[in-house]
């Protein structure tokens, strides 16, 4: 089982941090922290659309602060989810060598969604389709850990 779980975007101010709050929610045992693969937020809180969409959803994100990846979290962490496809590559060059922590996409958690990747609302702009999606996947995610 995993009671310790990263949640890894690019930036991580919109998905990865939705990610962990709509998850912290749903399994308040598990242990969550957030990451983008990324520099250029660290430090920030998440983006203030998504905090907007996600408060109106009863998630509370304002406590966040994006940080950027790094290879000692596939020694802290049972289990790494990647938002797309180009961060889990980006996750998966930084992996040390003999380590063996899973790294999985987050909507092979959602299956019925029909995606492959969490979009970036960021810049598509549709934050509350990117929780819709995110809710989904929590749930599947909370149902096999």
């Amino acid at each position: 089982m995993a009671s310790r779980i990263l949640f890894v975007c690019l930036g991580n101010i919109c998905r990865s941090a939705a990610a962990e709050g709509v998850f912290r929610q749903i399994a308040p045992q598990v242990e969550t922290d957030s990451a983008g693969t990324g520099h250029w937020h660290v430090g920030e809180p998440p983006y203030g659309p998504m905090q907007d969409a996600a408060r109106a959803r009863g998630y509370d994100l304002s406590d966040l602060r994006a940080r950027q990846f790094r290879p000692a979290d596939f020694e802290r962490f049972d289990l790494i989810i990647a938002m797309d496809d180009a961060n889990m590559r980006d996750i998966e060059v930084q992996r040390p060598a003999g380590n063996t922590t899973p790294v999985r996409l987050f909507t092979d958690y959602a299956p019925e969604a029909g995606m492959d990747h969490v979009p970036d609302p960021y810049y598509t702009r549709d934050f509350n389709g990117a929780l819709d999606l995110i809710e989904q996947a929590a749930q599947g995610l909370n149902r096999v850990i």
